[in-house]
């Protein structure tokens, strides 16, 4: 009775009387208890889970149908079977650059008129 006493007290709010500890220690008593007794439909827990299970069930029928086709199409060849060797490349003949010989000395850049 002394630890609940010495808790009720240091709950207590200063300037009101010490009873509003005690008050405040079993509203929190009951809030916690009706949180656990509480069922979780009331909640929407209960509706979402239903929700969550049905979504589920309609894609595990998507993938049983897409397996079925799957299992029913054709067997595509190996990409070794596809494979076609491209034709031998032709070497382009080597050329000598032709460079342009100066008729002058002096600068080589462009004359602009």
């Amino acid at each position: 009775m002394a630890l609940l006493q010495d808790l009720a007290s240091r709950l207590a709010i200063p300037g009101l009387p010490d009873w509003t500890g005690l008050l405040a220690l079993l509203v929190l008593l009951l809030v916690g208890l009706a949180y656990l007794l509480m069922p979780f439909s009331v909640f929407g827990l209960k509706g979402r889970l239903d929700t969550v299970e049905a979504q589920l069930d309609e894609i595990q029928g998507e993938l049983r149908l897409i397996a079925m086709r799957l299992a029913d199409a054709p067997r595509r060849s190996t990409v070794s079977e596809d494979w076609m060797d491209l034709p031998p490349a032709q070497p382009e003949p080597r050329r000598q650059p032709s460079w342009q010989e100066a008729s002058r000395r002096g600068r080589a850049e462009p004359r602009i008129d």
